[in-house]
């Protein structure tokens, strides 16, 4: 397991954020329309209530972060549409992928959990990363290898406190829960990350057997 933080920091203090009328652009898989997700997110979140300096992720848009794509005014709505068609065709040769979430991740900004395995996902990032370089030139191809962690977040840090009460309320393991993904969304993010104005531009499914 990852060494454990001992403070949280505020996540917002130094982050550059889109301004009002501004958006960005991700491939998200969006995890809240899973009842065990939106179950075992709920008593996380439970456990964490009384602390001050969280906030909590909806449940409506629990979701894994698979790329951000970048922002609106460079991604037109066509350039968008195109992606999606593109990343449809190519998703539609993988079959839905199953995870299990349950592990916690603490990270100095946030509280998430983690979905194993990570190379579940892989051919996933790896058809989202081609398809937006090859649409806008932004971002990394599948050829550029990075670490990614695919997980989902359940509180955000919005001030400094020591992190221990929280891992001591919470633990690094919850009853575990699988889940079956069968589709990538992108979306349009409109303002700052905490008002939480998202816009589903349309999903990418993943098809094959």
């Amino acid at each position: 397991m990852s060494p454990l933080p001992t403070q949280m920091v505020n996540r917002w203090q130094n982050r550059k954020e889109p301004g009002p009328g501004q958006g960005t652009v991700y491939w998200h898989i969006l995890v809240g329309d899973h009842p065990e997700v939106r179950e075992l997110a709920q008593a996380a979140q439970e456990r964490l209530a009384d602390f001050r300096g969280l906030h909590m992720t909806p449940a409506e848009w629990l979701h894994i972060t698979v790329l951000v794509a970048g922002p609106d005014d460079e991604i037109t709505d066509d350039r968008q549409l195109e992606m999606l068609a593109a990343a449809s065709s190519i998703l539609a040769d993988i079959p839905p992928v199953t995870i299990t979430l349950g592990r916690v991740f603490y990270h100095p900004e946030a509280i998430a959990l983690i979905a194993h395995p990570a190379d579940a996902l892989a051919k996933v990032r790896e058809a989202v990363q081609e398809v937006t370089h090859k649409v806008t030139g932004r971002g990394e191809s599948s050829k550029q290898s990075n670490s990614w962690s695919p997980h989902v977040t359940i509180a955000y840090s919005e001030a400094e406190q020591p992190a221990q009460p929280l891992i001591s309320a919470l633990g690094r393991e919850l009853p575990s829960r699988e889940v079956t993904l069968s589709a990538v969304s992108l979306v349009v993010q409109r303002g700052k990350e905490r008002l939480w104005d998202w816009h589903p531009v349309g999903q990418a499914r993943l098809v094959g057997g």
